[in-house]
């Protein structure tokens, strides 16, 4: 096994912000993930789920809300590894790293929620630290984010748009040569010899 999936902060945290929620570029992630998984357990890839966790912060992200769990529409299977951050990249807070390394993963195929940070600052920590990355475009979700002096309706012009965000974030991360940028289907085919 020299290749995993890393699902990326797919929880239910996400959607209890129902305003940031209506401005998400891609609603039905879940589904998009679950395609990713099934076709990456087909040719006997690893697949590390990752949740994102704030806690005492009294938040959807504190623990104690009992929002920091897996969208239930995932496809998780018990056995695969589910790891807990606290800091923006999957890296840094988890022990991701030295299970790859055990695994002797070396290829990273990355997707989730947060497209421009927690997707984007962990396939750059993880070409940093030496894996070939891919970023999965269409399995990312984002939201649309104003200025910080604009009004809390997202009406200023200056507001990007969720869908801009995850273009602009696929552009860099390609442009710049952290990682190669695929879709759902060209991978799943990929994966699966389709």
């Amino acid at each position: 096994m020299s290749r995993a999936l890393i699902v990326i902060d797919v929880q239910e945290s996400f959607r209890q912000r129902a305003a940031a929620w209506r401005t998400t570029n891609n609603p039905d992630i879940a589904d998009d993930v679950n395609t990713l998984v099934r076709a990456a357990r087909a040719d006997g890839d690893l697949v590390v789920w990752v949740l994102h966790s704030e806690p005492g912060t009294g938040g959807v992200f504190d623990p104690a809300s009992g929002h920091v769990r897996l969208m239930p529409e995932l496809d998780y299977r018990d056995g695969e590894p589910l790891l807990v951050k606290t800091s923006i990249n999957a890296f840094t807070t988890t022990n991701l790293a030295q299970l790859l390394t055990q695994r002797g993963v070396r290829e990273l195929r990355v997707c989730g929620i947060r497209a421009e940070q927690c997707v984007e600052t962990t396939t750059r920590v993880g070409y940093d630290l030496g894996y070939e990355m891919t970023y999965v475009v269409d399995a990312v979700a984002s939201f649309a984010t104003a200025p910080p002096d604009a009004p809390d309706d997202l009406a200023d012009p200056r507001t990007k748009q969720a869908a801009e965000i995850v273009e602009h974030t696929a552009f860099i991360l390609a442009a710049r040569g952290f990682a190669t940028v695929t879709t759902v289907a060209e991978l799943a085919g990929t994966l699966t010899g389709s």
